[in-house]
């Protein structure tokens, strides 16, 4: 199947839903994406509005629940395609859908506190630093896992 890769800067439109799909976790909730544009006189204008539902399966299902909410910034990449479908009434109905590789805030415009998960690479503990100024917490290599830069 041929998968058109997918990107979405906007605002979560629908408070995420969790639950379990045989063994996997599995997290959807909707997006909007907003156009502006700067006019002449430097005032702004609305454009159109993008909406989606994004589907996040797995570990980054796992990362979602009790973390993001209606309102909060968020970017999406993933691959997107329509869910064709019909419904109670027998008609056909679409749906543009987003099946998220990688969910996260938008830090141009809200702050947050990273939490790491425990993974390969990663120490157990912070008291194993040799100092307070010792290097970052990941293991050169584990770092594009982890999506981290080293570089300060």
């Amino acid at each position: 199947m041929f998968e058109t890769p997918f990107s979405i800067v906007g605002t979560v439109a629908t408070n995420p839903v969790a639950r379990r799909v045989g063994d996997q976790d599995f997290v959807r909730f909707r997006v909007v994406s907003n156009s502006r544009r700067k006019m002449p006189d430097g005032s702004w204008e609305s454009g159109t509005s993008l909406f989606v539902t994004v589907n996040c399966w797995g570990k980054v299902a796992e990362g979602i629940t009790s973390v993001l909410y209606k309102g909060d910034p968020v970017v999406v990449l993933g691959h997107i395609y329509t869910d064709e479908y019909e419904d109670k009434d027998g008609n056909r109905r679409s749906s543009v859908e987003v099946r998220a590789n990688s969910v996260g805030p938008d830090l141009s415009r809200c702050r947050v506190k990273l939490e790491r998960t425990r993974s390969v690479g990663i120490r157990a503990s912070q008291d194993e630093a040799d100092t307070e100024d010792a290097a970052p917490d990941v293991v050169p290599g584990a770092a594009a896992e982890q999506g981290l830069s080293l570089s300060a």
